[in-house]
C-alpha cells in the first residue's frame, strides 16, 4: 500500500470523520444541529433479495448501512454491505461476506468560496474512495469530480479517478468514471426514485501486456441503479423515508474477471428492496 495515496485520498473525509459519515444524496436530509462544518446528513437501511448472481453462489441476501452529508468543505458518502449466500458458500468468503466504500470530496468552490459553475457545472471537486472488505479487494481512488445540473435530475455528480489497488495485484493502477444520480418522478398521491450509479474501468494498463493471465484486473464495467416507490408517502406518512421497489445489477467481467466459456463472470440480476432513511 502507498501510505502517501492513502493519506490523500482520506485526508478530505478525516477532517470530519469524529462528527459524521455520509455523500451526496438528497432524501430528506437531517439538518446539522449546531453552526458546525456538518450542513445535512441522511442515513438508510435497505434489505435485498435476488439469484442469477455470477462468481458467488447466485442467490443472496443484503443488508445495507448507507449514509451521506454535505459540509461547508464538501460531501462524503459510505456504505457498508453485509451479504448472505444462503447457506451456500463462496470460494474465497464462506457463507457471508461484507464490503463498503468511504468517498470523501472536498469542494473547491467551498473551500476557496469562488463560483466555479460553467455551463451544467455546478462545482468542481477533489473526489476520493476507499473500497474496502473481505478479501483482495483493498483500493484507493482519487481525482477531479463534478457537480452537475441538469434538466429533471435531483442531482448528478461525475468523477474521474485513477485507482490504485493495495498489495501486488495487476495492473497496478487503472482509470475509472463514476456518474451518480437520483431523479423524482410524481406518481399519483406519491413519488417514484430513479438513483444509483455507475462505474466504469476503462483501461487495464499493464494487465494488457504478454504476461497478463485470467487472475488479472480486466476492465469492467458496473451499472447498478434502484427504482422505487415511496410507500410512506402513499400511506399518509412522512414522504422520503420509506420505499420498496428493485435494484438491477449489470457487472460485466464482474470484479474484474474476464468472461469466459469456462468462467461466466457477466452478471445480469434483479433484487426486491425495501429501503428506510432515518
Amino acid at each position: 500500500m502507498t501510505r502517501t495515496l492513502a493519506s490523500l485520498l482520506l485526508a478530505g473525509g478525516l477532517l470530519a470523520a469524529g462528527q459524521a459519515m455520509a455523500g451526496g444524496e438528497d432524501l430528506t436530509p437531517a439538518p446539522a444541529s449546531n453552526d458546525g462544518p456538518l450542513i445535512w446528513h441522511n442515513e438508510s437501511l435497505t434489505y435485498l433479495w435476488g439469484k442469477n448472481f455470477k462468481v458467488d453462489p447466485p442467490i443472496q441476501q443484503t443488508f445495507t448501512f448507507e449514509s451521506a452529508s454535505a459540509w461547508t468543505w464538501g460531501d462524503i458518502w459510505f456504505f457498508v454491505d453485509q451479504i448472505n449466500y444462503n447457506g451456500k458458500e463462496s470460494a474465497t468468503n464462506g457463507k457471508n461476506t461484507y464490503y463498503g466504500e468511504f468517498s470523501p470530496r472536498l469542494s473547491f468552490g467551498k473551500i476557496t468560496g469562488t463560483d466555479l459553475s460553467f455551463g451544467p457545472v455546478k462545482d468542481v471537486l477533489l473526489a476520493t474512495t476507499y473500497e474496502f472488505g473481505e478479501g483482495d479487494v483493498e483500493s484507493y481512488l482519487v481525482g477531479p469530480g463534478f457537480d452537475l445540473a441538469l434538466p429533471g435530475f435531483d442531482y448528478f455528480q461525475l468523477n474521474f479517478y485513477y485507482r490504485k489497488p493495495d498489495g501486488n495485484r495487476v495492473p497496478s493502477g487503472a482509470w475509472q468514471i463514476t456518474p451518480a444520480w437520483a431523479i423524482t418522478f410524481p406518481v399519483g398521491n406519491s413519488d417514484i426514485l430513479f438513483d444509483g450509479f455507475m462505474d466504469w474501468v476503462v483501461n487495464n494498463k499493464d494487465a494488457s501486456s504478454s504476461h497478463r493471465n485470467q487472475s488479472d484486473y480486466h476492465a469492467n464495467l458496473h451499472f447498478n441503479p434502484q427504482l422505487k416507490y415511496d410507500l410512506g408517502k402513499s400511506l399518509g406518512y412522512e414522504a422520503k423515508h420509506l420505499y420498496v421497489g428493485i435494484e438491477y445489477d449489470y457487472w460485466s467481467d464482474k470484479y474484474g474477471i474476464k468472461d469466459s466459456q469456462y468462467f461466466t463472470t457477466d452478471q445480469n440480476t434483479v433484487s426486491a428492496l425495501v429501503k428506510y432513511h432515518f
